[in-house]
């Protein structure tokens, strides 16, 4: 019975841990080199094992070899904390959990099979020091959870490849379908989304926020089984490495590429800003001579990848000479609006950076016979995706939600529109930019010194990064927390990066 007890509190104990570095693996796609980049960035222990276990299992520890405690009441000293601090976490429901998808589930429950399996050994044993090792396998629970990952990667890697090589057979059976691959370091979910308009029934796009192999792989399967297949498949790609645009391509085979803008965002997974640049170059190698390739030449590094291609380019910009060139931009309450030619676009879409976005939607279109006025007046209707620069009004405050995804460009963009925002009070809600490698520190100085006219109120997410920030920005900066001040009715908020709809919801004013 009183094994039972203790093998319970452990469970209890350890299960919080488990799940939270399983919802951060989860949010890292369960890819070993950006978890460990983040953990290397964000500080492993921390992320790992919180603020309260390690001290609590050391303190136990300390006092057993120094004979003030007996090992099983160290122990038992240490699990009641560790089990009463995740029964906390849960029913203050602050405990983070994974999405229970297949592989979440998959995962997740192995290694806390594997986690209950040598707990209870080590509570069976009958060795005076062994009942220390339960609190100490509850801060090896990430350990637990990442021999369930590696214990299952072949299976993943299988099936993962037969997902490829069902959509990649597929796709081999409709060559006269059109596909179009979009890639870019920004703009790429907002550009795919605006093809979708643009191109009407014809065609059918990835999912929100799908763009790897395994989730490229199951939608064109989806996409190709279905009785009435559409015309025109637009296939957004993104990439952590060099090669996976390259595979992606291999599968989706593209007739049409696009590029939207080139910046930093995932550096230090690439290594470098060559290596960046190579990857997205991929998509244009691949097209076939009788296709087309559209850049925006706006960006100084996408413009490099005209002499990849061996099919005819076009290109779009706002600041000299293209093939389909915007005037007249302005932002306007509603959104963006600018001429092409004799042609008046408006678009309820924020943000005169995406201006580029859309003449590459424009040039694409035109490409695929549509007229002009038609893309015009689809285009005029077009509903940006929540969290890929979206605005919205709240309980009297206007949100700037560009939470999905985050980089210097986006955030400088960000930062610029806020700018020539009429407003009582300008905040600025972030988590900072992540996967900056190396270049971290300059980036977040450099954000800091562009916010330092425009916000005069700064809350950060993540700590290490608000410090870097700080440096740039010459001011307090407040830290997030559950005690943080709303702000008032006719305020401008501007969120950026990755953080819970929650974050935004609690700075809201009652």
């Amino acid at each position: 019975m009183q094994t039972g007890f203790i093998l319970l509190g452990f469970a209890i104990a350890a299960l919080s841990p488990l799940l939270t570095f399983s919802h951060l693996w989860q949010v890292k796609e369960w890819r070993a080199d950006r978890l460990f980049d983040h953990l290397r960035s964000e500080g492993a222990l921390r992320q790992l094992l919180g603020v309260i276990r390690l001290p609590v299992v050391l303190l136990c520890v300390v006092l057993a070899a120094a004979n003030l405690l007996s090992p099983g009441i160290a122990s038992g000293i240490a699990m009641t904390v560790l089990a009463a601090v995740a029964l906390m976490q849960f029913a203050m429901r602050r405990q983070p959990m994974p999405v229970w998808t297949s592989k979440g589930k998959t995962i997740t429950g192995l290694g806390f099979l594997l986690l209950l399996l040598g707990g209870t050994a080590a509570a069976l044993c009958p060795r005076p020091a062994v009942p220390l090792l339960l609190p100490l396998l509850v801060l090896l629970a990430p350990v637990f959870l990442m021999m369930a990952w590696t214990v299952l990667l072949p299976l993943d890697i299988f099936l993962k490849r037969k997902i490829l090589n069902r959509a990649s057979t597929l796709r081999a059976q409709y060559p006269g379908i059109t596909v179009i691959g979009v890639t870019g370091s920004m703009g790429k979910t907002t550009t795919k989304e605006l093809l979708a308009c643009a191109l009407g029934k014809d065609a059918a796009a990835t999912p929100a926020y799908v763009n790897s192999e395994i989730g490229v792989g199951r939608w064109l399967t989806q996409q190709l089984s279905k009785a009435a297949t559409p015309n025109i498949l637009i296939v957004e790609m993104g990439a952590y490495r060099k090669g996976e645009i390259a595979l992606l391509c291999s599968v989706a085979v593209p007739d049409l590429g696009v590029i939207t803008a080139i910046g930093s965002q995932h550096v230090a997974l690439f290594g470098s800003q060559e290596a960046l640049l190579e990857a997205k170059g991929e998509l244009i190698e691949v097209l076939p001579e009788n296709g087309r390739a559209f850049i925006n030449i706006d960006s100084a590094l996408a413009a490099k990848l005209k002499t990849k291609a061996r099919c005819p380019v076009t290109t779009v910009g706002t600041g000299g000479p293209s093939d389909c060139e915007a005037f007249d931009i302005e932002e306007t309450p509603r959104g963006i609006r600018f001429r092409v030619g004799e042609a008046q676009f408006s678009l309820p879409l924020h943000g005169t950076h995406n201006v580029t976005n859309v003449l590459l939607t424009i040039a694409v279109a035109e490409h695929l016979k549509i007229p002009r006025a038609v893309i015009a007046e689809r285009l005029s209707r077009f509903a940006p995706l929540p969290g890929t620069f979206s605005v919205e009004e709240k309980n009297g405050v206007t949100i700037l939600n560009d939470t999905h995804n985050c980089s210097p460009e986006s955030a400088a963009a960000a930062i610029r529109w806020a700018e020539s925002q009429q407003a009582q009070e300008k905040i600025l809600l972030t988590s900072g930019i992540i996967e900056q490698g190396k270049e971290a520190l300059l980036v977040h100085r450099e954000l800091g010194k562009q916010s330092v006219p425009v916000f005069p109120r700064v809350i950060f997410l993540n700590k290490k990064l608000a410090q870097f920030f700080a440096q740039g920005f010459g001011k307090n900066v407040e830290f997030y927390s559950k005690e943080i001040s709303p702000v008032k009715p006719g305020a401008l908020l501007v969120c950026l990066g990755r953080m819970p709809r929650s974050a935004i919801e609690r700075l809201l004013p009652r």
